[in-house]
């Protein structure tokens, strides 16, 4: 967790990627005595340009939490109260920063399993950084993606980001996007980027929540990540939007439901 320094009036930081200091918000469930109990615990990760206090991560969190699970939600580099420049974000150093935080997790002496979730980009991390783990002791016991960008890689090959366009043969030094400098670094390693190929190394269950009325990531991306997973679900949300916030209720209800059938 970052805890603001007194001196120095910025955070000190617990977890460390690779452009710096991430800024994490640990919440426990309901009435837990971590000095004597053990839970499972969801790393929750946000999307492009979002941070970790908007939604949906302090309501997972919040529903979490009554449903007896922790979680350890972070703001990637760049993001929020991390540090780092946006300029510099790539989609490796955002999995590198939640490797960080899923190895400081694994870590805690209260943590029993540990479940990824992440939205928008963050899916795409959550996702690919579960088929990286395949193998290893860390590897994650389940995974939930929402909304999983994997459009960003379509979008890096057509020149194009929200509305900015771009030379995607000759990818500037940055392009502007919200008043944000999206690096050259990251365009060039999105058109490459081995996504669905790395994620569906990942064995364990996965549920896949999308809004079908999503006008940023088109249902195919998630209909795709479908087919490719050995074994995964996929929930369609057939009034919702990209960020899922038409029926709040029912997005917790189902995020809440699978953690509990999964971390056990």
């Amino acid at each position: 967790m970052a805890f603001f320094s007194i001196f120095s009036g910025r955070p000190a930081y617990e977890v460390f990627g690779p452009y710096g200091g991430i800024a994490t918000t640990l919440v426990l469930p309901d009435g837990f005595d971590k000095e004597k109990d053990k839970c499972p615990l969801a790393v929750l990760m946000h999307g492009f340009m979002s941070k970790k206090e908007m939604y949906p991560l302090p309501a997972i969190a919040r529903a979490l939490a009554k449903a007896g699970i922790a979680s350890i939600r972070f703001d990637f580099d760049a993001h929020g109260k991390s540090e780092g420049k946006f300029i510099d974000m790539t989609i490796s150093s955002e999995i590198a920063d939640a490797r960080a935080v899923l190895d400081y997790a694994r870590k805690l002496p209260f943590v029993s399993e540990v479940a990824l979730v992440g939205h928008s980009q963050g899916g795409v991390v959550a996702g690919m950084l579960a088929g990286e783990l395949e193998d290893q002791p860390e590897r994650p016991k389940c995974v939930v993606l929402l909304a999983p960008a994997a459009v960003l890689k379509d979008d890096a090959i057509a020149g194009q980001c929200m509305r900015s366009r771009y030379d995607a043969s000759n990818p500037p030094e940055y392009v502007s996007v919200f008043f944000h400098k999206l690096g050259r670094r990251f365009i060039l390693e999105a058109q490459k980027l081995p996504l669905y190929e790395t994620s569906c190394q990942y064995t364990g269950k996965v549920c896949i929540i999308q809004g079908r009325k999503d006008k940023i990531v088109p249902v195919s991306y998630a209909e795709r990540y479908h087919q490719s997973y050995k074994n995964s679900e996929l929930t369609i949300f057939e009034d919702d939007n990209h960020f899922l916030n038409g029926n709040k209720a029912r997005l917790l209800d189902t995020v809440v439901r699978f953690l509990k059938d999964n971390l056990a």
